[in-house]
């Protein structure tokens, strides 16, 4: 298997863990707010759960237009992995200078609170896209889970079509909305002793397993111990863990199932379990997962 580098968990196409928690928005819900200086520091707050990308414009720049566009396509589509607050410098002046902003258009992210300058001027569609992933992908190693609530009308409407929630996932669904993932497992775990191999059950225990295991991940440190030893189990299953968050299914699956190869019977289990518990998060009939089932039934038998 190719070695991994820091790089490996950076690239476009990562899948932000938000996404397991809470429910995909309706298609056509807008995250573009247009945002006062009254309204920024409570916007701006926002940024512990999620990413905040603030787009510093003018009216007066026709230059920024299509920049504008590309963000509120993109941050549309990612569908609450961010919020896109517009700030017109014409009309609040003092926000952009506190941030110290000389040009437009200028954009940042909001990051836990913290700064991060993306780019000022004129951007393609294609690099704003890129920017964005390396954000997605900056808050999932952080351990940032929450998802963006859609704005406006479009979230009035999707209020008034969502469908009822289960009751019987209330108390998980509330731990989950807490970003209380231990809790979330053990009530999953209640919710499986009431109803064993419980499909949607063992879903919500499995994504929620997961969330818990990344708020502690360092994947700097995961990728060292991950080259350094390739029979370190504990070492395989958080690198696995870390590929499965980019989105990269096959590689995860292909790491355990080449591991459960090479050591011996009595380690296998652990990598077993954590295969059956990935299978859950990605989905049973996702073609990487039926693959990796037959592979894993010829391994280990």
């Amino acid at each position: 298997m190719e070695r991994m580098t820091d790089a490996n968990f950076s690239r476009p196409g990562a899948v932000d863990l938000s996404s397991l928690a809470q429910p995909t928005p309706a298609a056509g819900s807008s995250f573009v707010l247009q945002v006062t200086e009254a309204e920024f520091q409570d916007v701006a707050s926002r940024s512990v759960q999620y990413p905040v990308i603030v787009e510093f414009h003018s009216p007066r720049d026709p230059s920024g237009a299509a920049v504008s566009a590309a963000l509120t396509e993109l941050v549309n589509a990612a569908g609450g992995k961010f919020l896109l607050a517009r700030v017109d410098v014409d009309a609040e002046v003092r926000v952009a200078q506190a941030l110290g902003v000389q040009a437009v258009p200028t954009v940042i992210a909001l990051i836990g609170g913290q700064m991060a300058p993306l780019f000022q001027g004129t951007k393609s569609r294609d690099e704003i896209a890129a920017l964005l992933d390396q954000v997605a992908q900056l808050a999932v190693a952080n351990g940032m889970t929450g998802r963006a609530q859609p704005v406006g009308a479009a979230a009035s409407q999707e209020a008034t079509d969502a469908p009822a929630a289960n009751p019987r996932f209330a108390k998980a669904d509330a731990a989950l909305e807490a970003g209380d993932y231990a809790a979330a497992v053990r009530e999953f775990d209640a919710l499986l002793a009431e109803t064993p191999n419980d499909p949607e059950v063992l879903a919500g225990r499995a994504q929620s397993a997961l969330l818990e295991r990344s708020l502690s991940f360092d994947p700097d440190a995961i990728v060292r111990r991950a080259n350094a030893d390739d029979t370190d189990v504990e070492a395989a299953l958080d690198a696995a863990d870390l590929e499965i968050i980019a989105g990269r299914y096959q590689e995860a699956f292909d790491r355990l199932l080449e591991l459960a190869g090479r050591v011996g019977p009595d380690q296998r289990d652990p990598i077993r379990l954590r295969m059956l518990e990935l299978f859950e998060v990605v989905g049973r009939t996702d073609p990487a997962v039926l693959k990796a089932r037959r592979r894993l039934s010829s391994v280990l038998f």
